[in-house]
């Protein structure tokens, strides 16, 4: 490395050092973590070390999950605060340690170190003690979420930028993430992490707690802000502040507040030979535009890669739904997939110009995250200017956000008894969807409603019917599509019209070819 290169660097690390230092002395707050962000973007890039003990990192999988800590020695259990901190250990999968502090009601930074007494060990067989500061590999925070008597666990931070939270009555699924980076569009996916925490102690009546991090990756920086408030649905609101490095290579496709679920199989693409109706923790991504129309895309299980974007300005929501919450959807006791939570992201203030990019692959069973969804802005900062965004996430359950009008309930493929021949079957798929809402609701008996329903140039619809399903109070649509060339895939759009007045989201769907 050449002797003036060298000094940049060592005096850059230097002032960054410097920085963290007088935010500590001075208090720490927004400003200083920003400051700190925007000086890591100016220095080239330092790989966090992951030397642990040899222990560590040969541990099994069922070695790693026998490490648990210990609830008694929780970051404020013996002040009897509402919040309580819990961290995670290294070890396998997570080799990159972060550093976790406390924010004192002045404004003081006191770093929570990690202790090999905070842990119980199971049935390993090592010793401990002589490890030192390992660093932890995450926290997370507990609250009584379900019931005073107990602390449930209300948010996790753990590998990378990702980390997810519950509602009431709510069980882990889908995660966020603090950004994505090159998902797809570039020369592969970079996946920024989140190498130090700070902890602001809540009050004795507090009823939020509030999260700082530092994102750092080899081409991007960001200072995060998360304001966490427990209940029936959880909400954090998340502010960013994204700089990407100084002098390194650009960013194709810069994803903000990016989502990460799972579909394996729906009512719109059943598994067979699985006694489970569907198996994911996701159905659907929905969008509310800035032109004022809703979406509604239903998730798939492609063969290969599947990339769409929605392009819009000013979006006003996005988010991985899980719309369907009855138990005999999914017959599954164990997982539980009525409970998996929604994620809708609502953007505080201008956001501007941009789409918002879904990205589902295949996935050989349901332990792989294969779907991705998040915002992607039309215009990306200078390097070493700050991106800021703010936004709302939440983390809904049975009450959550819908179309104000009316909205899909369910899609279905596939054909009832038909004079069609299996090839005709195949050359023209059906799908039949269920529509429910206020504003189908409010309509008088009889009213006309009528779907409107279309193709790209790929396709050609031959038959679209709305009409009532009187079994559940809902309107049925079935829709017949000619595929013209059959290996390309067929974009579609549905959504009902009562006279000059839409009254129900606009379904999309895109037919994969065969």
């Amino acid at each position: 490395m050449p002797r003036a290169l060298r000094r940049v660097l060592v005096l850059g690390a230097l002032l960054a050092w410097f920085g963290a230092a007088c935010a500590q002395a001075q208090g720490f707050d927004w400003d200083s973590l920003t400051h700190l962000a925007r000086v890591r973007a100016s220095e080239a890039y330092v790989a966090p070390g992951d030397k642990l003990p040899e222990a560590l990192a040969t541990i099994s999988y069922d070695g790693l999950r026998d490490i648990r800590f210990k609830p008694a020695r929780a970051t404020w259990r013996d002040q009897g605060l509402p919040f309580e901190a819990q961290y995670f250990h290294l070890g396998l999968y997570q080799k990159e340690p972060v550093r976790v502090h406390e924010i004192a009601p002045d404004g003081q930074v006191q770093h929570i170190a990690y202790r090999s007494d905070d842990f119980d060990y199971g049935a390993n067989r090592f010793d401990a003690s002589t490890w030192g500061d390992l660093g932890h590999a995450g926290f997370r925070l507990h609250y009584p979420l379900n019931n005073a008597a107990y602390k449930d666990e209300l948010v996790v931070f753990l590998g990378a930028s990702y980390f997810r939270a519950l509602g009431a009555g709510q069980q882990y699924g889908l995660s966020a993430r603090g950004l994505a980076i090159d998902t797809v569009g570039g020369r592969g996916e970079e996946f920024p992490r989140f190498s130090e925490f700070w902890i602001r102690r809540p009050a004795h009546d507090a009823t939020e707690v509030t999260v700082y991090a530092l994102l750092e990756s080899p081409r991007a920086t960001g200072a995060y802000r998360f304001v966490i408030r427990p209940g029936q649905q959880t909400t954090m609101v998340v502010g960013a502040r994204v700089f990407l490095r100084e002098g390194a290579e650009p960013v194709r496709t810069l994803g903000i507040a990016p989502l990460t679920s799972m579909f394996l199989s729906g009512e719109n693409q059943p598994l067979p030979g699985d006694f489970r109706p569907e198996v994911h923790d996701s159905d659907g991504l929905m969008i509310a535009t800035g032109e004022g129309e809703w979406l509604w895309r239903p998730l798939q299980r492609p063969r290969a890669i599947q990339v769409n974007s929605f392009s819009t300005t000013h979006p006003r929501g996005f988010g991985l739904m899980q719309r369907d919450r009855a138990f005999s959807s999914y017959e599954d006791v164990e997982a539980r997939y009525e409970r998996r939570p929604s994620a809708w992201v609502k953007p505080i203030g201008d956001w501007g110009p941009g789409r918002v990019e879904l990205v589902q692959l295949p996935t050989p069973d349901e332990t792989h995250d294969n779907i991705v969804a998040y915002w992607v802005p039309e215009r990306l900062p200078e390097p070493g200017q700050a991106l800021e965004l703010s936004y709302e996430l939440a983390w809904q359950g049975d009450t959550q956000q819908r179309p104000p009008s009316a909205w899909v309930t369910q899609t279905r493929r596939g054909h009832g008894y038909t004079r069609l021949s299996p090839a005709e079957q195949a050359a023209q798929p059906q799908f039949v969807l269920d529509f429910a809402g206020p504003a189908l609701d409010a309509l008088p008996s009889g009213a006309p409603v009528r779907v409107v329903a279309t193709a790209n140039a790929n396709g050609r619809v031959i038959d679209a019917r709305a009409y009532p399903n009187p079994a559940t109070r809902t309107w049925r649509v079935s829709l017949r599509v000619v595929r013209i060339d059959p290996n390309q895939p067929v974009e579609l759009r549905a959504f009902l019209q009562h006279l000059n007045d839409t009254v129900s989201e606009t379904w999309t769907h895109l037919l994969l070819p065969e």
